[in-house]
């Protein structure tokens, strides 16, 4: 079996899910679930929209995938999302069971992979392998915009 390798096509979806969020007034984070080769979900955030401070773009998409598989376990899948995932996402990847989580820009505030604490190194029953920096200037860039016109009202 050939070892896993990122592919761009999904972090590229997924930065397109952000775009939908950012239209909308919510930071651009996006995230898609792929499963055997193909999207199997997506979610964006929606915690302004929602007013509810669960609604993060991976929890999206892990609630969608679920509910298409009929399952809470996500062993098969893959996790892309545009923003290094916070604690709160990293501890729905972790009781999901995905196995690769796949991310694009760092989160100095927030971020569970490595940037401010790294979750997934710690003996929890399961632990996924994490790819970082995946089209990360992309990523950063739609995040830095956002931020900057946020800051022009």
């Amino acid at each position: 079996m050939l070892p896993f390798l990122p592919d761009p096509r999904f972090m590229r979806a997924a930065l397109q899910i952000a775009k939908e969020a950012a239209a909308e007034g919510e930071i651009p984070v996006g995230a898609v679930i792929v499963k055997d080769g193909a999207i199997l979900a997506t979610g964006r955030n929606r915690r302004e929209c929602a007013q509810n401070a669960l609604f993060h773009a991976e929890i999206e998409a892990i609630h969608n995938a679920c509910l298409k598989t009929r399952s809470w376990r996500l062993s098969d899948c893959s996790l892309y999302v545009t923003l290094e995932p916070c604690p709160m996402c990293a501890g729905a990847i972790i009781n999901a069971r995905i196995p690769r989580v796949i991310f694009g820009a760092y989160d100095e505030k927030a971020g569970s992979c490595g940037s401010v604490v790294n979750l997934f190194s710690l003996p929890y029953n399961h632990t996924p392998e994490v790819w970082g920096g995946i089209l990360e200037e992309d990523c950063a860039a739609l995040l830095s915009a956002f931020f900057e016109k946020l800051r022009e009202f």
